[in-house]
């Protein structure tokens, strides 16, 4: 299933529903105690589904056209984004160290890699209250000259867990989504360099797009395989696949919840795809560009960049 988080176009409360071509089937509480938001359906598990599932095919339908997408899931019990494209991360190394005189200038082939990165997942956690969603404007942070997007795939957890092995993982998965990191790059080369972070580089409002819909692993299976693109202004600006993560989700899984509980309704992000945003070319957006990712089986996510501040 697709799933939406949505309110009228002419503004009003959220309901959730299910995505079926150009109509949303509505998830009305009155169907079942679990539709109240996305989070309380997660949170009902496979029973709640299953209702959904069943609801599907009597339920009031209203068209795309009449409502407005927000983020599928508008704030996640918990964010993380990790660093799992090794091309990714050695070409935007590269373009770091042509764009600073103080660093030596390397081709992307030549950038040094810690060990650590291929023995585990590494990732960073953002802020949950900064999520936007399918249409919204990206607010342009102050003082900033390098906005730049980010292509990645997200992942959202169905039920919680701590220990979990890399064997079970995928148990815990609820879904799939298309997640926009926006990031500021001179805020984040700046900070960076104090040997902590990213914090202000990452960290705005509206900076963490996601969307259109949650779809049910049951659909995506564990999210390796897809085709991932994005565009600028129509012009396609990056085109690459999931099946190139170092590690998958369910190796974060594992990871990040040894000696920790993971809870149903977090947010995981794969990190951007190999050539995934535009520093990895020393190419940035400007203000009232539009930006469109899609992910194969997933969908589009769009979204216009606001005036410079």
């Amino acid at each position: 299933m697709k799933l939406v988080t949505f309110e009228p176009a002419a503004g009003g409360a959220q309901s959730i529903g299910i995505l079926d071509g150009d109509q949303v089937a509505v998830l009305d509480a009155t169907l079942h105690p679990s539709f109240t938001s996305m989070l309380a359906l997660i949170e009902g598990g496979d029973e709640a589904l299953e209702a959904a599932r069943k609801a599907q095919g009597t339920a009031t339908k209203v068209g795309l056209e009449t409502v407005r997408l927000r983020a599928p899931l508008p704030e996640p019990v918990q964010m993380r984004d990790c660093l799992t494209f090794e091309l990714h991360l050695r070409q935007c190394r590269s373009t770091m160290s042509k764009i600073n005189p103080d660093l030596p200038d390397l081709e992307p082939e030549d950038v040094p890699l810690p060990q650590v990165w291929y023995d585990q997942p590494v990732y960073y956690k953002g802020n949950r209250f900064s999520v936007s969603g399918m249409g919204d404007q990206i607010l342009w942070p102050r003082g900033e000259t390098r906005l730049d997007y980010e292509l990645e795939l997200g992942m959202v957890t169905g039920k919680g867990g701590m220990d979990i092995s890399v064997e079970n993982a995928q148990d815990h998965v609820f879904g799939f989504l298309i997640f926009n990191d926006f990031s500021a790059r001179d805020h984040q080369m700046l900070e960076m360099g104090g040997g902590l972070g990213p914090a202000k580089g990452k960290d705005w409002s509206t900076a963490n797009a996601m969307g259109p819909c949650l779809v049910t692993k049951d659909e995506i299976g564990d999210g390796s395989g897809l085709a991932m693109k994005a565009r600028v202004n129509g012009e396609e600006w990056s085109n690459g696949n999931s099946k190139t993560m170092h590690h998958s989700f369910a190796d974060i899984l594992a990871h990040v919840s040894r000696d920790e509980e993971i809870r149903a309704g977090e947010f995981f992000g794969s990190g951007t795809v190999g050539g995934g945003c535009g520093l990895e070319f020393n190419r940035f957006l400007s203000p009232g560009d539009v930006v469109e990712l899609e992910i194969e089986g997933i969908g589009i996510l769009r979204n216009k960049v606001g005036p410079r501040q």
